[in-house]
């Protein structure tokens, strides 16, 4: 991790600052995350793209000094497909929120991580529509209140990390604002993969998840986060019962299989076309 004060700036659009986010919001450690793993790959900003949909994450692209796209609710994978395969030598990067992810956009999830196309989606959960008043997410844990749920959810929560697992996503990560130090090591192998990249960070959203649910501010938030985690590596010391209510941290799957821009550069090469990657 870099020291404070430690020079990031020449990733950032600072005439955009202070970001939007609201104060305790777990979104902003995040993007300094996001930061700092460009860092520690040493790209170029002209060679990267970040892209958003619609919520809190879709904020994010405003503040990177580096190309950026603003998209619509649920499609940002769309987007960011239609650019990688125009331009394979850029990095995307795609920030989602959990609505935007595995509501509209479920099915643009899926079918980007079934075809392998080299892409780093970040999906920030929050369990909760943030931006749009607090209603209820496909995140939202069951019995937990929302502005749509006012007695609590009667439904399942998505579990992001078995949903991107079973569509064939080759690198698959979780962890949460509480563990900052992780977040950029998973941020920057995900990059770095040469497929679709899955990281979910579990964030905390004091304005409406903490408030409606009586967890507190977001100190409280953050040892939520804690006491409701727990690293894979340490299952098996843990009894069933000391698992229940929690989710698994840390790198659920890193191989490599055939990526989808790769393949089609072969195809086009195999017809007499000329498809540089």
């Amino acid at each position: 991790m870099p020291k404070i004060g430690e020079d990031l700036t020449s990733y950032l659009r600072q005439n955009m600052m202070p970001t939007v986010w609201c104060p305790g919001c777990g979104h902003g450690n995040i993007f300094r995350a996001i930061t700092e793993s460009f860092r520690q790959l040493e790209l170029d900003p002209s060679r990267i793209a970040v892209l958003g949909g619609i919520g809190c994450s879709g904020r994010t692209p405003f503040y990177f000094n580096t190309n950026a796209m603003h998209t619509t609710h649920g499609r940002v994978l769309a987007f960011a497909t239609g650019l990688k395969l125009a331009n394979p030598g850029l990095t995307v990067v795609v920030t989602m929120g959990d609505g935007d992810a595995l509501a509209i956009g479920a099915g643009h999830f899926v079918h980007a991580a079934r075809r392998n196309i080299d892409l780093t989606a970040i999906l920030y959960n929050n369990s909760i529509y943030g931006m749009t008043g607090g209603q209820e997410a496909p995140s939202t844990p069951l019995a937990f209140r929302s502005t749509t749920s006012p007695f609590g959810s009667i439904e399942p929560a998505f579990d992001t990390v078995e949903l991107a697992l079973a569509a064939g996503a080759t690198y698959v990560a979780r962890t949460t604002t509480f563990d900052f130090a992780d977040m950029p090591r998973y941020i920057a192998e995900a990059i770095a993969h040469p497929g679709f990249s899955v990281v979910e960070i579990l964030s905390q959203c004091p304005t409406y998840f903490g408030r409606l649910n009586r967890l507190g501010e977001a100190p409280e938030l953050l040892d939520y986060e804690r006491t409701h985690t727990f690293l894979r590596e340490d299952a098996p010391l843990l009894t069933k019962e000391e698992m229940v209510g929690k989710l698994p941290l840390g790198v659920f799957r890193n191989e490599i299989r055939p990526e989808y821009t790769k393949e089609y550069a072969k195809l086009c090469e195999a017809q007499g076309g000329n498809y540089s990657v």
